[in-house]
């Protein structure tokens, strides 16, 4: 199974190096930022499988990250941590689509069951998954197909397989590197344009123009987001 990625976004530093310490020790990959500001901009780019996130943060609190990042597409997994107990919190928190939400002090099992939780709810969505469409792109995940108005498109096992993974990440900056490991399997980053050329079959054959494409978009220096 591949390693899921933790983005921690939390200002204090002996919180940080628990929670580092810990889910590291459970075989998360985490990736920890101290300021929210920077926090957004690693949420939206990072490809990460769930983002643990406080409140009161420096620069950019978390309900403005996580409304934020909800308004901008991404659906990775929220998991609000805050010292305040309020209901009223929790409840702003949850409409604004944090997935789910804990009080410090909090015990460190409670705090891995809740992200062993969301992180299996995020499994089962995307297996049950089985259609997605986006205007005049059709693409079936069970028969493998794929139409664009109405007329059926073919790609190679590769080109598919990338097609599917930018769709289930919709929303998020993916690298070059992060695709290449993702799709291709590679453990060490080669020096290739293999990706782009991908992009581009992947251009040519589902975007009305492929000189300006409103599906899979470039993000510039960073990589490849697709736009549904």
């Amino acid at each position: 199974m591949t390693t899921r990625k933790i983005l921690l976004v939390e200002d204090e530093p002996g919180l940080i190096l628990t929670l580092q310490d810990r889910l590291r020790s459970e075989g998360y990959d985490v990736e920890a930022v101290q300021d929210g500001a920077r926090g957004y901009e690693r949420a939206l780019t990072g490809g990460f499988d769930l983002i643990v996130l406080d409140l009161m943060l420096p620069h950019k609190g978390g309900l403005d990250i996580c409304r934020d990042l909800r308004q901008r597409g991404v659906a990775t997994p929220v998991l609000m941590l805050t010292a305040r107990g309020q209901v009223v919190d929790k409840v702003v928190g949850l409409k604004i689509g944090a997935d789910d939400y804990v009080t410090k002090p909090f015990e460190m099992l409670e705090l891995l069951a809740r992200i062993e939780a969301l992180l299996r709810r995020r499994v089962e969505a995307l297996a049950e998954e089985t259609s997605f469409q986006l205007g005049k792109l059709r693409v079936d995940f069970r028969s493998t197909a794929v139409w664009r108005d109405g007329e059926p498109v073919a790609l190679s096992a590769r080109e598919f397989q990338l097609l599917r993974y930018l769709v289930e990440h919709r929303g998020e900056t993916l690298s070059r590197e992060k695709l290449l490991k993702s799709v291709w399997g590679y453990e060490t980053t080669p020096n290739t344009r293999t990706v782009d050329v991908h992009i581009a079959w992947l251009r040519q054959k589902l975007e009305e123009d492929p000189h300006h494409p409103q599906l899979i978009l470039t993000i510039q220096g960073l990589g490849y987001k697709f736009a549904g």
